[in-house]
């Protein structure tokens, strides 16, 4: 089972230019995702939810979206033909933007697994602090639970990133600790105390940032890793591989790079 994480930055389209979707299609067509994980799918719901059943159509994979009405900046669960939906819900309230939870049965694994499309709000880790906590509840180490997504944050894990001083302090209070100079790393390490394992750091790829995007100069940040995939620990055990998808499309379809993971034995291929 290959999963993939990407957050879109608008859904990848600006107006009605679509470029970066297209490319963000390429994408998805190369890596070939059995569950593709969205964050911002903006205006996904507009005019009777039209855009979202274009990019279902486009990437030929059903959908599951959790509408963030304060924000706009909808989540997304795409899964292939083959998987079985068993439940879905959206969360909007304990979170700024929206997390998609969504059970699903997958060919070749024993039970149901539970995905987690999640978007931690970029304005503050005090905030970030308490959706994590909601998602420290779907840790259970028996159970298969996938969470991913963009968490606007800093891992324990990984080296401090280097030039917090260049972003304007506005910028810098989003990620910071009290003491304004080292980025705050509880978001991350609430997860880990529940029981998720960082998939990128069991197979040594978690110094690898995900944002910005090569494109995307001068915007509200520096290089880090801002996107994970974390698992349970049932389902850590079947853990295959890890990577961040660079290249000439992904540098310029998004401010941030997609991560993809692979687990257990058997493919839908």
């Amino acid at each position: 089972m290959k999963v993939m994480s990407y957050n879109t930055l608008f859904g990848g389209f600006d107006g009605t230019d679509d470029r970066r979707f297209l490319a963000q299609k390429e994408v998805v067509e190369a890596v070939n995702p059995d569950v593709l994980l969205v964050q911002e799918a903006k205006q996904f719901e507009a005019n009777g939810h039209r855009r979202f059943y274009q990019v279902e159509a486009a990437l030929n994979r059903r959908g599951f979206l959790a509408l963030a009405p304060h924000t706009g900046q909808n989540t997304a669960i795409f899964v292939r033909d083959g998987i079985q939906p068993l439940a879905f819900e959206s969360d909007s309230v304990h979170f700024h933007h929206a997390a998609a939870f969504g059970t699903f049965n997958i060919p070749g694994f024993e039970q149901p697994i539970t995905f987690i499309s999640a978007h931690l709000c970029p304005f503050g880790s005090q905030v970030r602090l308490a959706e994590a906590a909601y998602l420290a509840s779907h840790a259970a180490p028996d159970k298969l639970t996938l969470v991913a997504g963009d968490f606007n944050s800093v891992s324990p894990y990984d080296p401090e990133p280097i030039g917090w001083e260049t972003l304007p302090s506005h910028f810098q209070a989003r990620y910071l600790s009290l003491d304004g100079k080292t980025a705050d790393k509880r978001i991350l390490e609430t997860l880990y105390l529940a029981g998720f394992s960082d998939i990128a750091h069991c197979f040594q790829q978690h110094t690898e940032a995900t944002v910005p995007g090569k494109a995307f100069k001068g915007t509200e940040f520096i290089p880090f890793r801002s996107d994970y995939i974390l698992a349970s620990a049932a389902l850590a055990e079947t853990a295959i591989s890890y990577a961040v998808i660079k290249n000439d499309h992904t540098d310029m379809a998004s401010d941030h790079y997609p991560v993809v993971a692979e687990f257990g034995s058997h493919s839908l291929e």
